[in-house]
């Protein structure tokens, strides 16, 4: 497959999937290991391909079907860096499952309570954040996001609290990756109508602010440093300030949808993906004069007759990414020039 690639980073190498990757937001999901290659996974119908480690991938099957024929489809895979544990979440049209890190072990099922909804809505859980140390929040498309409390060890994980302020499916779940102003809070969930909420996580969850969608749908979020960034379905990333809710930044990024945003916590390089093909690295700053947030283009990579659906960072500091795309059987990892 061809790649047209400018700028600092270079495709190094792919990595087989089991199967192709599902046509979802946020499809990709890393586990950020020290001393070792990270670990991946890519969603793909009811099955996560897992990739860790030299061996050929494996397959982790979403859980909740009375039948072969009613299997559910998974929406989303993403690791929870909790400082006790790491768990691997997957959530799917049917409720939301937690592993070990290695996917071997389930340690909790939570069945989704279907509240009355008329026929033509789907019911399923997508977006997935760690937050506050010892929590793992999880959106649903009746706009609630599942608070669930995580024990150190062991596997019992409780629903602690429901967060009912968004009107439309919860899209993305953030947390701060770096450090919070006073009075920015930790948390951000994002849905449908592309409306953001920003959350201070603790024993109760408070809500601090409420940015009002204009009727884009807001596909990725990411927050860092009490920035928010989200990319849209009319292919621009807008970044706020958490704290105010006050736009700071508006770019024109893509062409077409945004499937994914990613932050590097180490250097506030920002990672975007779209239905256009392409992937973008920018580098956000603030001015220490003006206090304005600043976004500098780093990099353009064009997957070839790709629709990008995934794309993460696989270092704190963004010199390596990896890349999923819709009908691609690989993951497309990139490295240093």
């Amino acid at each position: 497959m061809a790649a047209a690639s400018t700028g600092p980073y270079r495709r190094e190498r792919s990595l087989a999937l089991r199967g192709s990757s599902s046509a979802l937001y946020n499809n990709l999901a890393v586990l950020r290991g020290p001393g070792r290659g990270p670990a991946l996974g890519a969603v793909h119908g009811s099955s996560l391909s897992l990739l860790a480690g030299e061996g050929p991938a494996r397959q982790l099957q979403a859980r909740g079907g009375g039948s072969a024929l009613s299997t559910p489809l998974l929406t989303q895979a993403a690791w929870c860096q909790l400082p006790a544990r790491v768990l691997l979440v997957l959530t799917s049209q049917r409720g939301v499952q937690m592993h070990e890190a290695d996917g071997s072990t389930m340690v909790f099922w939570h069945a989704l309570d279907v509240p009355e909804l008329p026929p033509a809505h789907s019911v399923f859980a997508r977006g997935i954040a760690a937050a506050g140390g010892r929590f793992i929040c999880v959106g649903t498309s009746f706009g609630a996001v599942l608070v669930f409390d995580i024990p150190p060890k062991g596997t019992n994980v409780t629903l602690s609290e429901v967060l009912e302020q968004h009107r439309d499916p919860v899209t993305d779940i953030a947390a701060e990756q770096g450090q919070a102003p006073d009075g920015a809070g930790d948390l951000v969930t994002a849905d449908d109508s592309g409306t953001l909420c920003l959350w201070s996580s603790g024993e109760e969850f408070t809500l601090l602010g409420k940015i009002p969608g204009s009727g884009c749908s807001c596909s990725s979020v990411a927050l860092w440093n009490g920035t928010v960034a989200a990319g849209y379905g009319n292919g621009q990333i807008r970044l706020w300030e958490a704290g105010s809710g006050r736009i700071r930044a508006q770019v024109s990024a893509h062409a077409r949808w945004i499937y994914a945003l990613d932050l590097a916590p180490l250097s506030g390089k920002l990672l975007s993906g779209a239905e256009d093909s392409f992937v973008h690295v920018w580098k956000l700053s603030r001015n220490p004069d003006t206090d304005d947030i600043e976004v500098q283009h780093c990099h353009a990579e064009c997957v070839t007759d790709t629709q990008v659906c995934g794309a993460r960072f696989c270092d704190p500091a963004g010199d390596t990414f990896a890349v999923t795309g819709y009908d691609l059987s690989e993951i497309l990892c990139y490295g240093p020039a």
